[in-house]
Order: C-alpha cells, then sequence, then structure tokens
C-alpha cells in the first residue's frame, strides 16, 4: 500500500517562557500511508505528545505544514477543523476522559452525538453503533456501568470504542497504556492492533516503549524535538 495518507512538512512547535524558548517539536518531516501502524517513541519530554496532538488538530504548529489526505488541516478554520477531527481522526489518551455521570454506552455514543451537528444520524442508530462497538472489544456485559465502576482496562476499552464509534481513518493514541500494568497493557496493544487489522484504519502510537517498534510498519524515534 502506496498512499500516503498523512503527510508532515517542516514541522515546528516552539514555547516561549519569558526569554526562553523551548523547541518542542524541531523540523520534523514524515509520511505515513494509509492503513499503516507507526509507533512514536522516545524519552519523556521528547516531544512525542506534542507531535501527535499537532498530527490529531488539537495543537497549531509554529510553523510547518499537516496534509491528512488532501486537507492543509491547520489552513482550516477552527469549525472545520474540529468537524474533520470528529469525523475522520479517533483518539485514545492515556487518561480515559471518561464522563462520570454517563454509562459506558454513553459514553462512547458522545463523539457520534458530536457528528450529528454535521450529519444526521437518528439517536436509535447512535445506540446500536455504540452497542456494537462495545461489544467489539469485549464489554457488552458492561454497556449500563458508569466509569467508577470499571477497571483500568476497561476504562480503556471504553475509550478505544468510543474512538471508533465513528470510524475514523486515523486512530491517535498516546500512551495508551500507560497507566495500566503489564498484563492489561498487552491485552490493549491486542485489541488495537486486531481493530486496525479488521478496518484497515493508520494507527499511530505514542509510547516510551521500545517493545512497540517490533510491533509496528514503522518507528519515528523523537529525542529533544527531533526525530532521531
Amino acid at each position: 500500500m502506496s498512499e500516503e495518507f498523512l503527510i508532515v512538512k517542516d514541522l515546528h512547535k516552539i514555547y516561549r517562557n519569558g526569554q526562553k524558548e523551548v523547541r518542542a517539536v524541531d523540523d520534523i518531516s514524515i509520511e505515513i500511508k494509509k492503513g499503516q501502524s507507526v509507533a512514536i517513541v522516545g524519552p519523556s519530554g521528547a516531544g512525542k505528545s506534542t507531535l501527535l496532538h499537532m498530527l490529531g488538530g488539537l495543537d497549531k504548529p509554529t510553523s510547518g505544514e499537516i496534509l491528512l489526505g488532501e486537507t492543509n488541516i491547520y489552513k482550516l478554520s477552527d469549525r472545520d477543523r474540529a468537524a474533520i477531527r470528529n469525523k475522520k481522526i479517533g483518539f485514545v489518551f492515556q487518561f480515559y476522559h471518561l464522563l462520570p455521570e454517563f454509562t459506558a454506552l454513553e459514553n462512547v455514543m458522545m463523539p457520534a452525538l458530536m457528528k450529528s451537528s454535521y450529519v444526521r444520524c437518528p439517536m436509535y442508530d447512535v445506540r446500536k453503533r455504540a452497542a456494537e462497538v462495545l461489544k467489539a472489544v469485549g464489554l457488552e456485559h458492561r454497556m449500563g456501568h458508569p466509569p467508577s465502576r470499571l477497571s483500568g482496562g476497561e476504562s480503556q476499552r471504553v475509550a478505544v470504542a468510543r474512538a471508533l464509534i465513528n470510524e475514523p481513518e486515523i486512530l491517535l493514541c498516546d500512551e495508551p497504556t500507560g497507566n495500566l500494568d503489564s498484563k492489561t497493557s498487552e491485552s490493549i496493544y491486542e485489541l488495537l492492533f486486531s481493530i486496525k487489522s479488521k478496518i484497515n484504519t493508520t494507527l499511530v502510537i505514542v509510547s516510551h516503549d521500545d517493545k512497540l517498534a517490533s510491533m509496528v510498519d514503522e518507528t519515528i524515534r523523537l529525542k529533544d524535538g527531533r526525530a532521531a
């Protein structure tokens, strides 16, 4: 598969603290192909999460371009970029960010309900799709439970289901197992790669775990904001 799906050109992210300049991402250019699995690895403070957030349209670069397909996402208005995120990008974070007052099913429904503001989607269909995705991640028996009654691994599976409900073209994962024990971490990685294989989504995972490099198609190593 040779289609370039995500193209990053001369990307920089500079933070300023008084007179001090911090180059969190320093002149990175990469190309990720459709359906590819990629690991972004490196030590803490290397710029991994900053890069991932820019890839997902969450953090505007100081300079450079990010093309998702043919769309330069930072040339869009904030509203249009939010629509692209909702329709085409799924996010899984280290901290699950589940809404405590809602059930697992309701948490998974949220992105689809937001999407319905752009594309009409009946509530029945959203609920049905959320139930199907929760079943796919092995949590059909926990749909009615709030986050407080879920284990860490179960909460992360809900977060994965929530990221998948809109059938994203790319799934961005920021230290998705950083808050889990080793056995649960393995099950989450198995889940992510199983999903990637089934729906051929592009998968980008940020991690400090070098073992991940053996599981992906390509590894990008960062050090001090630069590709090592």
